[in-house]
């Protein structure tokens, strides 16, 4: 039986562009930081996975912010070392099914009671989804992220 990591690699050779490397889509997706300061000990309790054709699970995400507001799509394409398309999406946009709501509540928590979901494209169907808020205390955005396969 095939491992998952035999599985993802397929799944890499896959979806890359023709003409592509398939280590230009993996460094891509590898350089995105998701942590540079101490993650809160809520956001490590959380053991849910995003479903997608990849069904990945959400890491943790605690970045150093100096800002007093949530980043802008710019800032934070910025913030984790991304030059490509970053957006917004709403709780709904995000969640229409209502699964992740023990993510939500997490992140919640962990901030000042208010996530942002940003989707970040890293390829043709790969992407990222940080759900993150503001812990202005701390100087940091923190939050949960996932990878999602979306052809």
């Amino acid at each position: 039986m095939a491992s998952d990591e035999d599985y993802s690699a397929f799944l890499d050779q896959a979806n890359q562009d023709t003409g592509a490397s398939n280590t230009s889509t993996q460094s891509a997706s590898a350089q995105l930081k998701a942590t540079d300061t101490d993650v809160p000990a809520v956001l490590q309790s959380v053991d849910q996975y995003y479903t997608s054709e990849a069904d990945e699970p959400f890491e943790p995400v605690s970045l150093v912010w100096k800002g007093r507001v949530m980043p802008s799509e710019n800032d934070f394409a910025e913030l984790i070392g991304h030059k490509a398309e970053v957006s917004t999406l709403s709780d709904q946009e995000f969640d229409p099914k209502n699964e992740y709501g023990d993510v939500f509540k997490a992140v919640e928590k962990s901030g000042d009671g208010k996530a942002r979901v940003f989707r970040v494209e890293v390829g043709r169907s790969r992407v990222w989804y940080y759900v993150v808020g503001m812990d202005a205390k701390g100087g940091k955005v923190v939050g949960l992220r996932a990878k999602a396969v979306e052809s």
